[in-house]
């Protein structure tokens, strides 16, 4: 656990981790930063759209999101998966890491 928390410090990336991921964000959010963090300690890249007060990227969101419209909302492989609780009840169980292993 240690050399893992060195190896995300030191910006290295998981090898497993082969899925393209996108997350819609506000920069002030904590769901967003809870998120973005348990992606972080996956070691994956994810792609992050800052959509704050922006309405045409949030309405773009929402269409890709089954029209829901909180922040974050987080894709795989195009795939949604929902917010922050979304992903971390995911994690729990242990069926995120195989989702993030899915080449894109």
């Amino acid at each position: 656990m240690i050399q893992q928390l060195f190896d995300r410090l030191s910006g290295k990336t998981d090898d497993r981790v082969k899925a393209n991921i996108e997350i819609y964000t506000w920069q002030t959010c904590p769901y967003c930063i809870r998120a973005k963090m348990l992606l972080w300690w996956k070691g994956a890249n994810y792609t992050e759209y800052k959509i704050d007060g922006d309405e045409d990227a949030r309405a773009k969101m929402a269409d890709r999101a089954n029209g829901r419209r909180s922040v974050p909302q987080v894709f795989v492989n195009d795939a949604h998966l929902g917010g922050c609780d979304d992903i971390h009840a995911l994690d729990a169980r242990g069926e995120l890491d195989p989702l993030l292993a899915q080449p894109a």
